[in-house]
């Protein structure tokens, strides 16, 4: 029996879709690299568009069927690799930044629903996957990044930008690094504008795969500066159940909107509490909010988060719960979130054009 040739291969990978981007791998240019041996072995490897991708198992198995299938075929090996694409949209001044392929704003209406514990661990969940990952603590008048990683630093520069710090496998800038633990930073709108400047402009970022940002609460000056000076993936909006958190994550969703940041989806955290003796769940602050605000503003649901007392003992130690306990129910809430952020970012990335780096 004859052997295929690399065009049968191909053509049968052509079933094989993408449930996210609605199109088949082929298609994509997913797949890389196909060798068909005299014998009938088969490999090739599959090119994601991120290693957080949440459908990868399911992709490999459905490749691997629709070529095993194939007379002829007498093994298939598939190696799944990944390369994350650039995302945004040059809009006026807005650029990206140098190496940095995809900026994402972690944001909410209001203060007091984990957005920041949730920018950290999902910066570190993508970072676990094998992206390189930076985060930008742009919570100017509360910066608590370095308290939930645990680092105690301050930030030096190499002669000609300011040289982020590494931990966790992150590389971090915040205010928190040059104010005193007790100092109140008390500034105009002026001077948090040149200061975010800094840090996404005069800091010496690798080459990062995704820059997170974890925004001050509210609709303030931030969003608007962050708006003017780089091209924004995407927004992620944190709200709790409660109709107050609600109705306060809905005006951010419009204030992203306006600024033409699209909106990657919303998370539900503290969605319900897991006793972790009876196992009984709790509905401390109501459940289905943030899925019902996304559901009306039609925007991405990314997933609920449950609340639990390791969440807050990790970020006062500086182990966040994805790090000291990951096969917590709540670190693999996030991981799926993490996956699910990962995803609306490749597909944003086949929705807009090539950017212009900032020279």
């Amino acid at each position: 029996m004859s052997v295929p040739s690399v065009a049968q291969v191909l053509d049968a990978l052509r079933v094989v879709q993408d449930p996210d981007l609605r199109r088949d791998i082929v298609a994509l240019d997913f797949v890389k690299h196909v060798v068909v041996g005299e014998d009938g072995r088969v490999a090739f490897a599959i090119e994601l568009t991120t290693p957080a991708c949440p459908v990868k198992d399911l992709l490999k198995a459905q490749a691997q069927a629709a070529v095993a299938a194939l007379p002829g075929v007498s093994s298939v090996e598939i190696e799944m690799t990944s390369s994350v694409r650039s995302s945004g949209a040059v809009l006026g001044q807005r650029q990206a930044l140098p190496g940095v392929k995809n900026i994402i704003a972690v944001g909410a209406g209001k203060g007091g629903v984990g957005k920041t514990t949730m920018a950290v661990n999902l910066a570190l969940a993508l970072s676990q996957r094998g992206s390189r990952v930076g985060l930008l603590d742009a919570d100017i008048y509360g910066p608590n990044v370095p308290i939930m990683l645990g680092v105690q630093a301050s930030l030096e520069t190499d002669g000609q930008k300011i040289v982020p710090i590494h931990k966790h496998g992150l590389w971090t800038v915040s205010m928190g690094f040059l104010a005193g633990d007790s100092d109140p930073v008390i500034w105009r709108g002026p001077m948090l504008h040149g200061v975010l400047r800094q840090f996404l402009l005069d800091v010496a970022w690798p080459a990062l795969d995704y820059l997170i940002v974890d925004m001050p609460p509210g609709t303030g000056d931030v969003a608007l500066s962050l708006s003017q000076h780089t091209a924004v993936t995407g927004a992620v909006v944190i709200t709790t159940p409660q109709t107050v958190a609600v109705a306060d994550s809905r005006r951010a969703i419009h204030m992203y909107r306006k600024l033409n940041i699209p909106v990657l989806g919303v998370v539900e955290n503290m969605s319900f509490f897991n006793c972790p003796s009876c196992r009984h769940e709790t509905d401390l602050f109501g459940r289905g909010g943030g899925q019902r605000l996304a559901e009306d503003l039609d925007v991405p649901f990314l997933g609920a988060v449950p609340i639990a007392e390791p969440v807050r003992s990790g970020g006062d130690i500086g182990m966040p719960i994805v790090l000291s306990e990951p096969d917590h129910v709540v670190a693999r809430a996030i991981n799926a979130v993490a996956e699910q952020v990962a995803a609306q970012v490749s597909i944003q990335s086949f929705r807009t054009i090539p950017l212009t780096p900032v020279s």
